[in-house]
């Protein structure tokens, strides 16, 4: 029996009866528990919305919060943000309702906002590493060199960096074929999840995911530890032990931030091109974790470290309580 190939330029124009739709997936098996599982991934949400939604808006009405470092902070909450609304759609369609086609435009579409504001997280960790860097090493000319302008450059600048590296990812795909195997590992659509779908030759589609991780997250990754290695130059030349503690605890938020994003960043993409014997169900936790962890604890671990945030934070709380 011939196997019938579809290319996904046409795959719009065939209905159901034809090609089936992408299908999702949740925790194989445990699709009785799927309400119970549905809670847990609402409170994260939640958390993380509320989080980094209370972090914008006290640094857009806090004037003393109006720094270099709390603007890149913002920034990093938008893209948290943006993960979580690229994303909320299509989990909870598969927990709540059970409900797991998604059209291949629409999977495309989702696959490139979510790795578009992953890689914006990324660019964000590196603009804040080099700030650290410019405050503690060169604190006097702090403001004239990350002025309002450079602020809005570097972001610009991370955001077409995104936008335009990751524009050929959907239109290859659009090339592959595709055969009768239409089952995603997660419930939300990644590139290299797309192309292992494919039952043509996908080796320029990984070619392309592995040069573009490693052109982006890779290069902002070695420059952030070359910042570190300056700072703690820079640290270890200053004389008293106090202003060491001091500089270095400016920093303790922001490389636990790092460790958020680029640990499961690193862990997903490791198993999704080399854990072909792993169980299946450490890709589906895994991937969650890639997707969960940076917008949940970010705006906590920022709260807790962070004296400026978290003495008016409170002070909002005190007023409220009155």
């Amino acid at each position: 029996m011939k196997i019938k190939y579809f290319s996904a330029s046409t795959l719009r124009h065939y209905n159901n009866s034809d090609f089936q739709p992408l299908l999702l997936s949740g925790f194989s098996g445990l699709e009785a528990y799927y309400p119970q599982i549905s809670i847990i991934f609402c409170v994260l949400y939640i958390i993380a919305i509320m989080s980094n939604s209370t972090i914008l808006i006290l640094i857009c009405l806090e004037e003393s919060l109006h720094e270099p470092m709390y603007f890149f902070l913002s920034m990093l909450a938008v893209s948290d943000l943006g993960l979580c609304a690229t994303t909320l759609p299509t989990i909870l369609k598969v927990f709540w309702f059970s409900s797991r086609e998604i059209h291949f435009d629409s999977c495309l579409a989702q696959m490139y906002f979510i790795h578009i504001f992953s890689m914006m997280e990324s660019g964000i960790l590196l603009a804040m590493a080099f700030d650290r860097y410019v405050a503690i090493s060169n604190p006097l000319r702090y403001i004239t060199i990350l002025s309002n302008s450079t602020i809005v450059k570097i972001s610009i600048g991370f955001v077409l960096r995104a936008v335009i590296v990751l524009i050929p990812a959907p239109v290859l795909i659009k090339q592959l074929k595709f055969c009768e195997a239409n089952v995603l590992s997660h419930s939300y659509c990644l590139h290299p999840d797309i192309i292992k779908l494919s039952c043509s030759d996908h080796r320029l589609n990984s070619f392309l995911g592995l040069t573009v991780i490693i052109i982006t997250f890779g290069f902002d990754s070695v420059l952030i530890l070359l910042s570190y290695v300056k700072i703690l130059a820079t640290v270890f030349s200053i004389a008293s032990q106090e202003e060491r503690v001091k500089a270095l605890n400016t920093c303790v938020s922001h490389i636990c931030a790092v460790l958020l994003v680029y640990v499961p960043m690193l862990g997903v993409s490791i198993i999704h091109r080399f854990g072909k014997h792993v169980p299946p169900v450490v890709h589906v936790i895994m991937g969650y974790v890639y997707l969960l962890v940076p917008p949940v604890f970010n705006p906590v671990v920022y709260c807790i470290k962070t004296h400026e945030i978290r003495i008016r934070l409170l002070n909002i709380f005190k007023k409220m309580s009155k």
